[in-house]
């Protein structure tokens, strides 16, 4: 199998999709509904509208299953992509851009909003980066950054040398990283699928 050919769950979900099989979605909806609404929950900072958002996203799976494109990533990415663009969607409405509540939308206000836009996405990534990185990394950083303990006390509660959680530490956080500089896993270039 190619590099870069999907997995096979993935091919297998969107054929059943496209068949209408019911069975399909209730099964996607298992796999990523926690993903879904702990970004949308993120982003949104809202339990009704994350709520809102993931029934949003899997009826759009549902009825666009063929927006799906396999050369573009995996199926959780792709999920991923349409929660996030949902959830701005619904910030630009609730911040007075067209088709909002509210008819403030001067400079201020709108930079206001990308900014809050920017610092949502940003911690969309680390949360889909963390949910997503290798269970030794995340055991590590958990440790380290949750349960407070320095890397002595994380080599030994994970039984791995004091070089080895360093590593993992530095890996993890490496990845980390890249939620401020880099766009949401699997972002599709422009006019990738249609939007929400």
């Amino acid at each position: 199998m190619s590099k870069n050919a999907p997995p096979r769950w993935d091919r297998k979900m969107q054929q059943r999709l496209a068949r209408g099989e019911a069975a399909a979605l209730g099964e996607l909806y298992d796999r990523f509904a926690s993903l879904v609404h702990s970004q949308a929950h993120r982003m949104l900072d809202d339990e009704t509208a994350a709520d809102l958002v993931t029934r949003e996203v899997f009826g759009y799976v549902w009825e666009n299953p063929n927006a799906y494109d396999p050369k573009q990533g995996s199926m959780r990415s792709w999920v991923a992509r349409l929660t996030h663009r949902q959830s701005v969607r619904r910030l630009r409405e609730e911040d007075g851009l067209p088709g909002g509540k509210d008819e403030g939308t001067g400079a201020a206000d709108r930079s206001d909003l990308e900014e809050r836009v920017r610092r949502a996405t940003a911690a969309a990534r680390a949360d889909y980066i963390v949910a997503s990185m290798p269970a030794p990394l995340r055991a590590a950083l958990e440790l380290a950054y949750i349960q407070r303990r320095d890397y002595r006390q994380t080599a030994a509660d994970l039984g791995v040398t004091e070089d080895e959680a360093r590593r993992r530490l530095r890996l993890g956080l490496q990845l980390l990283s890249t939620a401020h500089t880099r766009p949401l896993e699997g972002s599709s270039p422009p006019g990738y699928g249609r939007p929400l």
